[in-house]
C-alpha cells in the first residue's frame, strides 16, 4: 500500500479515483504546522532558528496519517506544485520524522502535477523527485521576514499609534499605493475646457468631427479654456464650407491576450463579472480540485504543447480554419519577478464547451467560460481592422480651421469572436462608422455642439487595477494578491466603495507613520528588491540565511531608534505629513486649523486610548474635538458652527446642547460636566437637521416599554453600539429602524425577544432552530442549520461555521464533510445516496463547543 498526501478532501477523493486500490489517498488540509503567534518564534540571534506549532486540528491529521503509515510500503507527498506546496510536503515530512512515523528503509517521494486529470496524476506518479530544497529555503525567508516585520513594526505602532492594528511587509506597501492616489486626487486642482464638435453630413450619412488645428496649431483636449473663444469657433464654422483635404485608410491589427495568469484572471475577474480576487482564488481552486482548469497559482503566460494543439483543433472546430494561425503563438511574460515554473491557467480539456458543464453553480460557470474564451482566444488569429482618418477643412471661415474625423472597421474579427477587449475614449472615437469620404468631396454641416468641461483626477484603484499595480512594481506575489487586499479590509485601512478602493484614516495614519520612521521598508523598489532575492533563492543562487541576515541588521536597528520616540515626536511627523488631508484649504481663504469653537485655539493631531482625533491647543479650557473624517471634508466646521443650544429641557429648566465629539455629534444635557447625561445622534441621522424634539428624544432613552407578561420584568427600549434593540433580563433583540425605538409597543418588544431566544440569542438558551438540511452519515446525521454567529453545518458534538459565499440551502454532503472533517469531526464513509430530508424541530440540546485552533498568526503579513 502507498499513502499519497495532498491537501484538501476533494483533491484526495478525485486522485483516490484515479489511482486505484493499492493506494491511499489523505488530505492533510493545508500547513500542518505554523509560527506560533508570539515572541521568539524566529530568534535572529540563534541564525534564524524557528520554532514551529502543530495546532489540535493538524495533530489529527498527523495521527491519522501515522495510523496509515504504519502497514505502507511508500509515502509520496502530492501536495501543490508551487511555492507553499513544496513548503507542506516539507512541513509534512519534518512532523513525521519526529513522530517516528516513517521507517527507516521506506521510501518518501515528491510528485507534482499541474491539473488533476488522469492522465497528469497517472504521468506524475512515474516522475518522482526529491523535495526542491531551493523552494523550501525561499519559503523559511519568506516566512521569517513576514514574522519579523509583523511582530517588530506591530509593538511599535501600538504604543506609538494607539488605535491602529498590525502592519506587514506587503500589506503596508499596498496600503501606500492606496494612500498616495488618495493624495493625488486630494491635490488635484481641476481645469475649465471647452469642446467643440461639428456633426457633418455626406450622401445622407451624419458623422462627427472634432477640432484638428485653428490657426495652423495643432488642438489638444485643453486648447479651449474659455467659452468666448469656444463660441468663436462654433461662429465661424458655421460661417463656412466644408472640403475634405485629405483621406488616409490603414489596416492594422489587434493581438489577442496572452493565457491567465493568476493576477491577470483576478484582473479581468474583477472588471468583467465584478468578482473580488478572494472570490475568484475559491472558484479557481474549486475548479482546479475538480479536474477542469490546470493550477490556478501561476505567473506562467505560455501553455503545453499539447494543449496548444488540442485548442488549435478546437478553433477550427467551432469557429472555422480561417480563424486558425498559420503557425502557434507563443508568450512570454512582461511582469516583474515572474516564475515560469507551471502553465498558464487553461481547461484541462479545451473540448468542454462551457455550455455542456451542468453542473457547476453560476459563478463557477462564469469562471470557467472565462478562462475556456481567454484559451482559445489565445490562439486565435488577430482581429484585422481598418482604420480611416478625413482631415476637412473649413473654407472661408475667416479663421483656418481644420476638423478631423475617425473610424475603424473590423474586416475580420479574429479573436474579437470570442474574446473582447475593454474599451478605451480613444476606441470609441476610432469605432465610429464613417461615410465613405474622398478627397474633394463636400459634406454639409448639420449642427455645432459646445460644451463645457473640467479635467478628471486619477481615478481610485478598484481590486483589479491595484493588483495590476503591484505585479507592475513587483510588489508580492500572484498568489497573496487577494490574502493582501483581504487583510487590508480587515484591519479597516481600506475600504471599498462602489468597487474604488479608499484608504481609511487608521490607514493613512499607519502610511504616513511608516512613510516617517520606516521610510525604506514602504519603498516600492525595496520591496521589489526583496522579492528578486526569494527567487533568487528559490533558483538556489543566494543562501536564505544572507538575505536574512543583511536584512535584520538595518530593521532592528531601525526598530530600537523609533522605540525611543516620545509620542509628541510622532505628532509632529504626522501633523506634517498628513496636513493637507486634515486641514484642507477654505473656500474663504480662512486659516483651516483655526478651532471653529473658541476662534483663538489652533486644532492638531492628537492620539487617544481609541485612537486620533482632532483637538484645540486650548485644551483643557476648550473641549473641542472632532474626527478626522469629519475634519479632512470639512464637515466638522460646519458641525461645530452648529454647535450650540437646541432649547431648554421642559422637565429641569437645563439647556440642550448639540455638540460634535471625537465619535462624532452628540446632544447633552446641561452644561459640560462629567455626569452630563449624552446621547449620540444615530446614523442615518442629520446632525444639521436636529431640533429640541429630537434631541428630547434620545436623551429620553433607555426608555421603558412595559413589563413582559411572564416574568413581570421590565423591556426597555434603547440604541446601542449595534443599533436600536429591546431588552428583557439580558436578551438583546435588534430592532430594524432607528426610529422603531420611540414608537415600539410591549405586543411587538415581547415578540421579538421571544424571537431571538428561539434563535439562539446572547440572553437565552430556548428550543434549538430546525435544520435546513439533513444528511444521513455513519456517524451521525450532519444537519445545516442557522445560528447566532451565523449558518453551521453540525454532526454530534462538532459545529463548523459555513463560509460567507456559501448559502445554507446550497451545501452538500460532500461540503458538508469537508467543513466536519476540518473542524475535527467524522472520517467514516457515508451511506449510498443519502439525501436531504426536512427536519423536524428537536427540543434544544447541550452544546459542546469543538475546541479552537491555536491562534493564528495576528501581527505578521
Amino acid at each position: 500500500m502507498k499513502v499519497v498526501i495532498v491537501e484538501s478532501p476533494a483533491k484526495a477523493k478525485t486522485i483516490n479515483k484515479y489511482l486505484g486500490k493499492d493506494f491511499e489517498v489523505l488530505a492533510s488540509f493545508g500547513h500542518v504546522r505554523d509560527l506560533p503567534a508570539k515572541d521568539g518564534s524566529v530568534r535572529p540571534d540563534d541564525d534564524f532558528a524557528m520554532s514551529w506549532e502543530v495546532d489540535t486540528n493538524s495533530k489529527k491529521r498527523l495521527a491519522d496519517i501515522t495510523r496509515a503509515l504504519k502497514g505502507a510500503d511508500e509515502l509520496i507527498l502530492a501536495t501543490d506544485p508551487d511555492r507553499e506546496g513544496e513548503a507542506i510536503s516539507w512541513h509534512l515530512l519534518d512532523a513525521l520524522k519526529g513522530k517516528k512515523a516513517i521507517k527507516a528503509d521506506m521510501p518518501v517521494k515528491r510528485v507534482v502535477f499541474n491539473a488533476i486529470t488522469k492522465d497528469a496524476v497517472t504521468t506524475a506518479m512515474q516522475h518522482p523527485r526529491d523535495i526542491d530544497a531551493p523552494l523550501v529555503d525561499a519559503y523559511l525567508a519568506r516566512r521569517a521576514l513576514d514574522y519579523l516585520v509583523g511582530f517588530t513594526l506591530s509593538p511599535i505602532l501600538w504604543r506609538k499609534l494607539p488605535g491602529s492594528r498590525s502592519a506587514g511587509r506587503v500589506q503596508s506597501v499596498a496600503l501606500r499605493l492606496v494612500t498616495e492616489r488618495e493624495e493625488e486626487i486630494e491635490r488635484f486642482k481641476p481645469q475649465e475646457y471647452w469642446s467643440v464638435v461639428p456633426t457633418l453630413n455626406q450622401a445622407g450619412k451624419s458623422f462627427a468631427t472634432r477640432l484638428y488645428s485653428v490657426d495652423g496649431d495643432k488642438t489638444d483636449k485643453l486648447a479651449i479654456k474659455t467659452g468666448e473663444d469656444a463660441e468663436g469657433l462654433k461662429a465661424a464654422i458655421e460661417k463656412g464650407n466644408f472640403k475634405v483635404a485629405s483621406v488616409d485608410k490603414k489596416p492594422t491589427k489587434r493581438n489577442p491576450y496572452a493565457p491567465f495568469t493568476t493576477s491577470t484572471l483576478q484582473q479581468d475577474a474583477s472588471s468583467r463579472l465584478s468578482l473580488s480576487p478572494s472570490r475568484t482564488m475559491q472558484i479557481a481552486q474549486r475548479l482546479y480540485e475538480d479536474g477542469l482548469i490546470t493550477y490556478m497559482r501561476t505567473d506562467a503566460v505560455q501553455m503545453a504543447p499539447e494543449a496548444i494543439e488540442a485548442v488549435r483543433r478546437v478553433i477550427g472546430k467551432e469557429f472555422g480554419t480561417e480563424y486558425v494561425p498559420e503557425k502557434p503563438r507563443f508568450y512570454s511574460t512582461k511582469a516583474k519577478n515572474a516564475q515560469e515554473a507551471h502553465e498558464a491557467i487553461r481547461p484541462t480539456d479545451l473540448g468542454k464547451h462551457p455550455d455542456t458543464l451542468r453542473n457547476l453553480d453560476p459563478d463557477q460557470h462564469k469562471i470557467y467560460q472565462l478562462i475556456w474564451r481567454r484559451a482559445l482566444a489565445s490562439q486565435m488569429r488577430s482581429a484585422e481592422i481598418e482604420r480611416t482618418t478625413a482631415d476637412i477643412d473649413v473654407i472661408a471661415a475667416g479663421r483656418a480651421i481644420t476638423l478631423r474625423a475617425t473610424g475603424s472597421v473590423v474586416t475580420f474579427p479574429g479573436f474579437l469572436g470570442v474574446y473582447g477587449v475593454e474599451k478605451t475614449d480613444e476606441d470609441d472615437e476610432d469605432g465610429k462608422d464613417l461615410p465613405a469620404l474622398n478627397v474633394g468631396d463636400t459634406p454639409a454641416l448639420e449642427k455645432v455642439e459646445i460644451d463645457q468641461h473640467f479635467t478628471q483626477p486619477p481615478a481610485r484603484y478598484t481590486e483589479a487595477s491595484l493588483i495590476k499595480k503591484m505585479e507592475e512594481l513587483g510588489i508580492g506575489r500572484p498568489s497573496t494578491y487577494a490574502a493582501t487586499l483581504k487583510t487590508l479590509q480587515d484591519r479597516d485601512y481600506i475600504k471599498l466603495e462602489k468597487r474604488a478602493i479608499m484608504p481609511e484614516d487608521r490607514g493613512r495614519l499607519v502610511t504616513a507613520f511608516l512613510q516617517s520612521f520606516f521610510t525604506r521598508y514602504v519603498e516600492y523598489g525595496f520591496t521589489a528588491g526583496l522579492e528578486e532575492e526569494l527567487d533568487e533563492i528559490s533558483a538556489g543562487q543566494i543562501d536564505y540565511k544572507e538575505v536574512l541576515r543583511r536584512f535584520w541588521k538595518d530593521f532592528s536597528h531601525q526598530a530600537d531608534e523609533i522605540k525611543d520616540l516620545r509620542v509628541s515626536e510622532v505628532l509632529d511627523a504626522l501633523n506634517d505629513l498628513l496636513g493637507n488631508h486634515i486641514f484642507p484649504e477654505k473656500p474663504d481663504g480662512t486659516d483651516p486649523r483655526l478651532c471653529p469653537t473658541c476662534g483663538t485655539g489652533q486644532l492638531s493631531l492628537k492620539l487617544g486610548k481609541y485612537g486620533a482625533f482632532i483637538g484645540c491647543s486650548n485644551y483643557p479650557e476648550c473641549r473641542h474635538t472632532q474626527q478626522l473624517a469629519e475634519s479632512a471634508t470639512g464637515q466638522a466646521s460646519e458641525a461645530a458652527q452648529g454647535d450650540g443650544v437646541l432649547g431648554a429641557d421642559p422637565e429641569t429648566g437645563a439647556e440642550i446642547y448639540l455638540k460634535t465629539g471625537r465619535f462624532g455629534p452628540y446632544v447633552q444635557l446641561g452644561e459640560d460636566a462629567k455626569d452630563a447625561k449624552r446621547s449620540s445622534i444615530p446614523k442615518g441621522w442629520d446632525a444639521g437637521a436636529m431640533d429640541l424634539e429630537k434631541a428630547l428624544k434620545l436623551l429620553s432613552l433607555p426608555r421603558e416599554v412595559g413589563m413582559h407578561p411572564e416574568d413581570g420584568k421590565p423591556i426597555s427600549a434603547g440604541i446601542g453600539r449595534y443599533g436600536p434593540f429591546v431588552l428583557h433580563e439580558k436578551t438583546y433583540a435588534n430592532l430594524p429602524d432607528v426610529e422603531e425605538v420611540f414608537t415600539v409597543g410591549l405586543n411587538r418588544a415581547v415578540d421579538l425577544i421571544a424571537q431571538k431566544r428561539a434563535g439562539g440569542g446572547r440572553g437565552g438558551r430556548g428550543a434549538a432552530m430546525a435544520a435546513i438540511q439533513t444528511f444521513e452519515h455513519d456517524d451521525g446525521p450532519i444537519t445545516v442549520r442557522a445560528g447566532r454567529y451565523g449558518p453551521y453545518v453540525n454532526q454530534g458534538k462538532v459545529n463548523a461555521t459555513l463560509p460567507k459565499d456559501l448559502a445554507p440551502e446550497a451545501v452538500t454532503l460532500e461540503r458538508a464533510l469537508e467543513l466536519i472533517a476540518a473542524k475535527g469531526g467524522s472520517k467514516g464513509k457515508t451511506k449510498a445516496k443519502a439525501k436531504p430530508r426536512a427536519a423536524a424541530k428537536k427540543p434544544a440540546a447541550k452544546k459542546t463547543a469543538a475546541k479552537k485552533p491555536a491562534a493564528k498568526k495576528k501581527a505578521e503579513a
